[in-house]
C-alpha cells in the first residue's frame, strides 16, 4: 500500500484529492492548519499543523520507521480575486514559507516523489482570441498578481530541488477549479461558487451583482477532473510544469447564464466595479493530454453538481439565522 501525505487536506481541492487517493488504495495522512469545513476527513490520519513553521513540516513528514512514497503539497493561503487582490502581503509571506520549508524538509527526509499545486496565475494577461499559450510561455514572466509571482517562485524552488536532490517533482498549473465542498461565501470564494450563492439567494426574476462587465474569459474546471489530472501527472515522467484545465472557455456572463439555467431562474445582472483579474485565459493542455487525461465535465454538468450543494448551504444558513432570531 502506497503512503501519501496531502498538505492542505482541510481545503477544497485537497479534500477531494484525499478521496481520489483513497479510491486508488493509498494510506493517507492529511495535514492542514484547519479541519475541513464542509466534510469529515477521509484521510486515515489527520494532523492540525501550521506548515509555515519548519518543525511542523518535519512533523508532518515523519512516519517513524517508514516513510511516505509521495507528498502532495496543496497547502496555501488563497481565495478568489477579492482575496488575492487585498491580501498580497499575507499570500507572499505565508505561501513562500510553506513551500520553502516543505520542499527542504522533504528533501532532507528523502521523499522520492513530490507534487506542487501551482496556478495559471503565473501567466501574463491575455486578450480574448489569442492563440493557446504553452507552459514555457510563462517566460518572460509577467504575472497579473502577487499570487502568481509567488507560485512562479515556488515552481523555481521545486524545480531546483528536483534537479539537485534526486527528487521526482511534479508541478500542475490549475485553471479555475469549482465543485461541492468548497468555500462559497466570506470573501475567499471563487467565481463559480460566488455566482451559485448569489443566484441561490434571490428569487426568480431577481438581480445579482458581478464585478466588471462580464466579458472576462476563464476555463472553469470541475474538481473531479482536477484531481484526476493530479493523480495521472504524479504517475507520469513529466518533470516540467503542466497545465490542467477544461478546454471549454466561458465569459463571466456565460457563467451566470449557466448557473441561472441550472437553477431554472431568470436572473438580472448589475455590473459594478471590482477586482476582475486578467481579461482572458487560453492555454494548451497537450502535456496533460499525453497522460490520457481529458476533462469529463463540461461547465453545465459541473454546475449541475455544484449548484444544489451551494443551494443547500444557503438554505441551511438562512434556517440557522431564523432560529437565532426566534430564540
Amino acid at each position: 500500500m502506497k503512503k501519501a501525505l496531502v498538505c492542505g487536506a482541510g481545503g477544497f481541492i485537497g479534500g477531494h484529492l484525499v478521496k481520489k487517493l483513497k479510491q486508488e488504495g493509498y494510506w493517507i495522512r492529511g495535514v492542514d492548519i484547519k479541519e475541513h469545513e464542509f466534510a469529515p476527513t477521509r484521510a486515515d490520519e489527520f494532523l492540525l499543523l501550521d506548515l509555515r513553521e519548519e518543525k511542523n513540516c518535519i512533523k508532518a513528514l515523519d512516519l517513524g520507521l517508514t516513510s511516505f512514497d509521495e507528498v502532495y503539497q496543496l497547502a496555501a493561503d488563497m481565495g478568489g480575486m477579492g482575496f488575492i487582490s487585498s491580501a498580497e502581503c499575507e499570500i507572499m509571506h505565508n505561501n513562500a514559507l510553506i513551500n520553502i520549508h516543505m520542499i527542504h524538509s522533504a528533501s532532507k527526509m528523502k521523499i522520492p516523489k513530490y507534487f506542487f499545486s501551482s496556478s495559471v496565475c503565473v501567466y501574463r494577461d491575455m486578450k480574448p482570441g489569442e492563440p493557446e499559450m504553452t507552459e514555457d510561455q510563462a517566460y518572460p514572466a509577467n504575472p497579473d498578481n502577487e499570487y502568481g509571482w509567488e507560485k512562479l517562485y515556488s515552481e523555481r524552488i521545486l524545480s531546483a530541488y528536483g534537479r539537485n536532490k534526486g527528487m521526482k517533482v511534479r508541478i500542475a498549473r490549475f485553471q479555475n477549479c469549482f465543485g461541492p465542498e468548497g468555500t462559497w461565501m466570506g470573501g475567499r470564494e471563487k467565481a463559480p461558487a460566488a455566482i451559485c450563492r448569489k443566484v441561490a439567494d434571490v428569487d426568480d426574476g431577481g438581480t445579482i451583482e458581478i464585478w466588471g462587465d462580464g466579458s472576462a474569459v476563464r476555463s472553469y474546471t470541475y474538481v473531479d477532473d482536477i484531481v484526476d489530472g493530479v493523480y495521472l501527472l504524479m504517475q507520469s515522467d513529466m518533470d516540467i510544469p503542466v497545465n490542467i484545465g477544461n478546454s471549454q472557455y466561458a465569459t463571466v456572463s456565460e457563467l451566470v447564464a449557466t448557473v441561472a439555467e441550472v437553477a431554472n431562474k431568470k436572473i438580472n445582472v448589475v455590473t459594478i466595479s471590482g477586482p476582475v483579474g486578467v481579461q482572458s485565459r487560453n492555454f494548451s493542455n497537450e502535456h496533460i493530454y499525453s497522460t490520457h487525461w481529458q476533462a469529463k465535465y463540461a461547465l453545465k454538468e459541473g454546475i449541475s453538481l455544484t449548484y444544489p450543494w451551494v443551494l443547500s448551504q444557503v438554505i441551511s444558513r438562512k434556517t440557522r439565522k431564523l432560529k437565532e432570531i426566534v430564540w
